[in-house]
């Protein structure tokens, strides 16, 4: 397995092949449905999002409830193909990078070639063995939605597939 350090580039995005197993390390996002809404939303009025997702790195997870002494609860990845409807604004954006699982319409594929962006897979049912790869956990934005409140995670030799490039 190949490590890579985020924040990605499009330069190490290029020497991604599809199938190829790849250890994170480094800072990501989390958001879900409400928090990408929320971001396109914003985005399309013309109004300053709370947090740049240019360069960034978004995982599809709601973490759960971290107990006493934990970094963050269970944190598997959430189906993708429900954030395909705000993807293209994100790439637009600057979004270079998403974890998820599932597969994703072909609208999507399309343009994470286009933009020359990465999607990558990671293993689903897992959240519980993944939390012991996030290494700090801080709400960025939209702390009103609990679990789905967007975070940046500090992650090392998080596990992913190369599933889109």
């Amino acid at each position: 397995m190949r490590r890579i350090y985020l924040p990605l580039t499009r330069d190490i995005v290029r020497t991604l092949k599809v199938g190829e197993e790849v250890l994170l390390n480094g800072p990501l996002l989390t958001a879900r449905d409400v928090a990408h809404k929320r971001l396109v939303e914003r985005l399309g009025s013309g109004k300053k999002v709370p947090v740049s997702i240019k360069g960034e790195t978004i995982y599809y997870t709601g973490p759960t409830p971290a107990r006493k002494g934990e970094v963050i609860g269970s944190c598997g990845p959430t189906t993708s193909s429900r954030m395909d409807p705000f993807t293209p604004v994100l790439l637009r954006y600057g979004l270079i990078g998403m974890i998820g699982k599932g597969k994703r319409s072909k609208e999507v594929c399309s343009v994470i070639k286009k933009f020359g962006a990465v999607y990558f897979i990671t293993i689903g049912g897992a959240g519980a063995y993944l939390k012991e790869l996030v290494k700090t956990s801080t709400v960025v934005a939209y702390g009103d939605l609990g679990t789905e409140a967007m975070r940046k995670l500090e992650v090392k030799d998080f596990p992913a597939f190369v599933s889109i490039v």
